[in-house]
């Protein structure tokens, strides 16, 4: 970072990935190693207070590199896992304890259970530990999604909607309670500036900022600019929400943010 900044931050979204744990590889694809290390190296001189690891794609179901990850980041950090339909209470109870806090379902790539089971498996689990869903999707996809979306009890969307085809519905549903992860900047089809004063202008509350590092398959990996960027168009009370604040209230931390 090109100076150090003292705003805290809850990195909403990023990706440990360790080769010691099984990984599949996705439309071919198959990420080169990023260790928590790593992760610590390139967000020298940011402050940073916690965020939330997410299960890639390529991670598929498996659970034990999250919960080892979990345990080496300690205090601050929470997962966001993918599951099967056929997951068990006592699993879900499980990842619970070690601080799992949200099921994904990747709608563009796959690697998690499909939009079928959106609705019942949200439910089930909110029901039962109160975790909300998160939402990587496909160009379009809201055309086709927008009434599950609707009934979903806790919904966040990732990376922005990823697609201008989005943004427009995208901004009808929010609503009390909807987040959306001012991640992976690289990856969407439209002007980031314009898109968060968009969403921000309908709900201050809604935006939670996040690296999306290492950027697996991104057109552009993270920059120390993507953070700038949100602290200049949204000024630096507003953005402090944004970098944190937001997150920490969404996933239902306690984090001291001094």
């Amino acid at each position: 970072m090109n100076k150090t900044t003292k705003l805290p931050i809850f990195d909403c979204h990023f990706h440990i990935i360790n080769k010691g744990y099984p990984l599949e590889a996705n439309n071919g694809y198959l990420p080169d190693e990023f260790s928590i290390n790593d992760y610590y190296e390139r967000l020298y001189g940011y402050n940073l207070k916690g965020g939330a690891v997410v299960s890639g794609s390529f991670q598929g179901f498996d659970q034990t590199y999250l919960l080892s990850a979990l345990k080496s980041l300690g205090s601050g950090f929470v997962g966001v896992t993918q599951l099967p339909a056929t997951v068990s209470d006592e699993e879900i109870l499980n990842l619970n304890d070690h601080g799992v806090r949200a099921v994904r379902f990747n709608l563009n790539r796959g690697g998690s259970a499909g939009a079928e089971d959106l609705v019942s498996m949200a439910t089930r689990i909110y029901d039962l530990v109160g975790w909300h869903v998160e939402l990587y999707l496909g160009a379009e996809s809201l055309a086709y999604l927008e009434d599950e979306i609707t009934a979903l009890p806790k919904v966040c969307i990732d990376h922005l909607g990823i697609s201008d085809s989005n943004l427009e519905i995208l901004l009808n549903l929010i609503r009390d309670g909807l987040a959306i992860k001012a991640t992976g900047f690289g990856r969407v089809d439209f002007n980031v500036e314009e898109t968060i004063r968009k969403i921000h202008k309908v709900s201050p509350d809604a935006l939670m900022f996040g690296t999306d590092l290492p950027s697996t398959r991104a057109r552009r990996v993270y920059s120390d600019k993507d953070y700038y960027t949100v602290l200049d168009i949204l000024g630096e009370n507003e953005a402090q929400k944004v970098f944190s604040q937001n997150a920490i209230n969404f996933y239902g931390l306690e984090i001291t943010q001094a």
